[in-house]
Order: C-alpha cells, then sequence, then structure tokens
C-alpha cells in the first residue's frame, strides 16, 4: 500500500494540510529577507573622495570645491574614487578644461564622503567597501551563499536521518543566534564569518520546509503546494523592500529581518513530523498517531485501525530497499544506480542554472529608472503572475518542459538586453521584466520538480545535494557583477550562456505529471 492511499484514508487534502502549510508559511516569507538582503545590507550610495582642508574654501559652493578637488568621468560626472593631488583653481573659470598632467590625479586618500539621503548606514560606508575594497562588498554576499551550500550538504542529512521537524526547528534557532550576532558585529571580519554561519543555518528551512508540506498532500495537491510555497517567497521579497525602506540603518535591518525566526519557532511545535518519514524509519506508532490526528481533524473519524498493519507493510517494501543499498544511504546513494544517477547529475546542473541566473538577475535592481526599494517590491510582485502561470503550464504541459523553457526564455531576455540599444530604456525595461518573470518561473518548477523526482528514503538527500549546486550558483552569481570591469557586456553574456545551456539540460530529466512519488529505489529504477 502506498502512502497516498494512507493519506486518501485520513481525507486526502483537508483543514489538516491547510494549517501545516500555513504554519510553513512563516519560515518560507523569513528565508528570502536573508537571502536578498545583499542589496540593501551592502548598498553603495554615491560617492567621492574626502577633500583635506575643506574648511579654507569658505567662499566656494560645494559643486565648486568638487570640481577644483574631484576629476570628472567622461560622462560628467564626479570620479568616486580620484581626486586632485592640488586644487585646480582654474577649472573654475572653465569648468569644461581637462587637466593635461595626469600625474596630479590620485587615489582617495584621505577617505571618502557618501550620500546618506537614501541609507542611514550600510556595510559599504561602515568599511569604506569602494573602489579598491569593492571586491570585498560583493564577497559578502558570495560567503553568506558559500555557507547556505554547506548548510545544504549537512542539513539535507540530517533531516534523512533526525527527521524534518527536529531539524528545522534546530536550524531556525541557529539562524536567530547567527542573525543577531551579525547586527551586533564591531568589523567586517566578524561580519563575514556570521552571515556565512546565518547562511549555513538559514539552508535549513530554504530545504525542508517544502519537502515537508508536500509529504503531508497527495498527488493532486502537489503541485498547488509547490505554488503556494513559493508565493510566500515573493511575500517575503516584498517585505524585504518594506523592512529596508522603514529601517535604513544596516544593524537594525539585520534585526528586523532575523527577529521572525522566534515566531517560526514556537508556531513550528504544532507542526507534526513527517509521517512518510517515520513509517520509512520504522516508527510506525509515530506515524498512526500523527495520520489518526490528521484523520480526525479532516473529519474522517472512522479511520481504520488496521492502517497500522498497512503501514508495516509499507515498511517492509522500504527496508528492502535499505538493503539494496547496503543497509545506509547517503549522498553517493544517489549516484549508485543508473538511472538516478543520471537524475542527480540533470537536477545538479538544471539547479545551478537557475540559482545562477535568478540571483544575478536580483540583485541588479538599477535600470527601471526606480528607488532601490520600489525596483525590489516590484521584483517581489513581478513573481506572483510567473507562478500563477505555472501553476496552469506544470499540470498542462509537464514538469520538464516547464523547466526547459522558462530557463531558456530567462536566458533569451538577459541576452537581448545586451544588444538592445541603450536608449531604447522602456523596451529593456520590458525585457527585463520579463526576464525576472521566467527566471522566477523556472525557480518555482525546479523546487517542485526535484521534490518528486527523487524516492523517499533518498528525497533530503537528493534536495540536499541540488541545494548545494543551486548555492553555489548563487555564490558565484555577485562575483560576476566584477567581470564588468574585463568588458561591460560579459556579466550579461555569462548569466545568458549558463542559463541556456542548463535549460537545455533539463529535457533530459524524466517527466512527473501525475506520477506517484517514489518510495524507493525501485520505483526509480
Amino acid at each position: 500500500m502506498k502512502f497516498e492511499d494512507l493519506l486518501l484514508e485520513t481525507g486526502g487534502f483537508g483543514r489538516f494540510q491547510i494549517l501545516i502549510l500555513a504554519t510553513l508559511c512563516l519560515p518560507r516569507i523569513n528565508v528570502p529577507m536573508h537571502f536578498l538582503l545583499h542589496n540593501f545590507l551592502a548598498a553603495t550610495p554615491s560617492h567621492h573622495c574626502a577633500i583635506p582642508h575643506q574648511e579654507a574654501f569658505v567662499n566656494l559652493t560645494m559643486e565648486e570645491v568638487l570640481l577644483i578637488s574631484i576629476p570628472r568621468k567622461p560622462d560628467g560626472t564626479f570620479s568616486s574614487c580620484e581626486m586632485f593631488s592640488q586644487p585646480q583653481f582654474h577649472l573654475l573659470l572653465n569648468s569644461s578644461l581637462q587637466p593635461e598632467n595626469k600625474s596630479i590625479i590620485q587615489h582617495c586618500q584621505h577617505g571618502w564622503v557618501y550620500d546618506h539621503s537614501q541609507f542611514t548606514s550600510t556595510i559599504s560606508t561602515q568599511w569604506d567597501l569602494v573602489c579598491e575594497q569593492r571586491g570585498l562588498n560583493q564577497a559578502t554576499a558570495t560567503f553568506f551563499f558559500i555557507g547556505v551550500t554547506l548548510g545544504a550538504m549537512v542539513f539535507g542529512y540530517l533531516s534523512d536521518r533526525f527527521g524534518r521537524k527536529t531539524v528545522l526547528q534546530l536550524s531556525l534557532l541557529c539562524s536567530l543566534l547567527f542573525g543577531m550576532l551579525s547586527a551586533a558585529s564591531v568589523s567586517y571580519t566578524m561580519l563575514a564569518v556570521t552571515r556565512t554561519l546565518t547562511g549555513v543555518a538559514l539552508s535549513g528551512p530554504s530545504l525542508i520546509v517544502l519537502p515537508l508540506g508536500m509529504e503531508w498532500v497527495d498527488v493532486q495537491h502537489r503541485t498547488f503546494t509547490g505554488i503556494l510555497s513559493s508565493i510566500f517567497w515573493s511575500v517575503g521579497n516584498m517585505l524585504l523592500a518594506l523592512a529596508a525602506y522603514l529601517v535604513r540603518e544596516w544593524h537594525w535591518l539585520l534585526v528586523a529581518v532575523t527577529g521572525p525566526c522566534l515566531l517560526s519557532i514556537v508556531c513550528l511545535w504544532w507542526v507534526p513530523e513527517s509521517a512518510r518519514w517515520l513509517i520509512a524509519k520504522g516508527k510506525v506508532k509515530q506515524a498512526h498517531r500523527h495520520l489518526l490526528r490528521c484523520a480526525r481533524m479532516n473529519g474522517r473519524k472512522d479511520f481504520a485501525e488496521d492502517m497500522t498493519l498497512k503501514m508495516y507493510a509499507q515498511r517492509m517494501v522500504l527496508q528492502r530497499e535499505y538493503k539494496n543499498m547496503g543497509g545506509s544511504y547517503s549522498y553517493i546513494s544517489l549516484f549508485r544506480t543508473p538511472v538516478l544517477r543520471k537524475i542527480s547529475l540533470c537536477s545538479g546542473v538544471v539547479w545551478f542554472g537557475v540559482a545562477f541566473s535568478y540571483y544575478g538577475m536580483s540583485m541588479n535592481l538599477t535600470g527601471f529608472g526606480l528607488s532601490i526599494y520600489l525596483s525590489q517590491f516590484v521584483f517581489g510582485v513581478i513573481e506572483i503572475p510567473a507562478k500563477m502561470v505555472m501553476y496552469v503550464l506544470v499540470n498542462r504541459i509537464g514538469r520538464r518542459q516547464s523547466q526547459a523553457w522558462t530557463l531558456i526564455l530567462a536566458g533569451v531576455c538577459i541576452g537581448a538586453n545586451i544588444v538592445i540599444p541603450k536608449p531604447f530604456s522602456s523596451l529593456r525595461s520590458v525585457v527585463a521584466v520579463m526576464g525576472k518573470g521566467f527566471s522566477e518561473a523556472a525557480f518555482t518548477t525546479v523546487f517542485l520538480y526535484t521534490s518528486e523526482l527523487y524516492p523517499t528514503i533518498l528525497r533530503q538527500n537528493g534536495m540536499g545535494y541540488t541545494s548545494f549546486m543551486a548555492r553555489l550558483g548563487g555564490s558565484l552569481a555577485p562575483l560576476v557583477f566584477l567581470l564588468d570591469e574585463v568588458w561591460r557586456s560579459l556579466p550579461e553574456v555569462t548569466y545568458c550562456g549558463v542559463a541556456v545551456c542548463s535549460g537545455a539540460v533539463a529535457f533530459l530529466l524524466p517527466e512527473t505529471l501525475n506520477v506517484r512519488l517514489p518510495e524507493g529505489i525501485e520505483d526509480i529504477e
């Protein structure tokens, strides 16, 4: 007897499942607030070199002081990283003159002056992570995603070993602790370490929430569950814009986005452990207790007492799978059999491409002609229609086609903006919005698709491995922006190429539309 048959005996999809999904939305909303926090935490406001002895120029306006102290760039704006070694008073007579002696131009010697009209403080202004130190600023996001990458491996294994709920609560507790320590950072090194550890901890909820919800719903509602979970991610994006708009100081912004972890920890006490996992681990009595509770809440008071015998029968099936794998299971088990090996290799490439292109677009909030806060909010709003469309498409044309074409079209949109001339700003904005929609559609599909590809006994290991690949892509995405010093369009070319190639690989994966979740390796092979 399959687990879906047990769920049907308890009422299928009812009040019990709705309450579980509603509770799991809390950590789901909180995760993107940290994942995209770099947009505001490390934002770099306009700045210029600090001018020494500025009090000597009391008779000059601020514009005139800048004119004689800071060289202009070709576009006419003042340089952010250079200054004149001596005041160039002759520029007051003709500001269009360019200094012939380039030796009088030097790097900033006395620090920087920042525009605080938009941000009270960021880590860029706190530790002068600009100009030659610009790489350290981008590296902050990379450190965070390296942590998420490591955490994906750890929590994928732990949740298969010790249970979904226990490990989810542990990860949220660690997220709360390290998030608050990040807010209290007194040096860049301390911030880099604590943000990395926060990334490790937050990989838990990002990895476990969806499978825990999926394992409590029937086949007919799996797509709904996946899309609903993804919508809460977009809500988190929009709430991040609101939080950042209201809290302009980076220490308190970290506190604001970390605090909700405490509410998630408290609410999760009600959520039961996955009955699928309990049966797979041989804890049939606990599984029966949760299923009985599910049946009563769903109004099925006639839940058969002989369900325990049926669960023991399913346990025997799963035990045969463990024996076939030598009595143990790990990440190596994902590559032991031919079909599962192909799934693991291809899904790893797809997850890398999805995350690489998604974060590449999400961390570039310029180009809309809007404030950074409104851009973040718009990006969150754009994602919701994309998810609604995917709810229909994945059930009409299937998971595989949806996954492949959304990734390819996201890459095409990124590539199109490389060739569209800069003056066509409206067209470029429309294409960018479409690209963001396709990118989010790909991310929505990949979560649902992957959770259906792997069997129950390896599902969290599979999600851990693919999440590792995704976070690897997320770690590299911010650093690609630094390639604009080699060629201005090189970052976009890179994002485009990776998205299109990974989308093509998705065609090699099997279709899972209306297929029961596999319980063991035999179901896959």
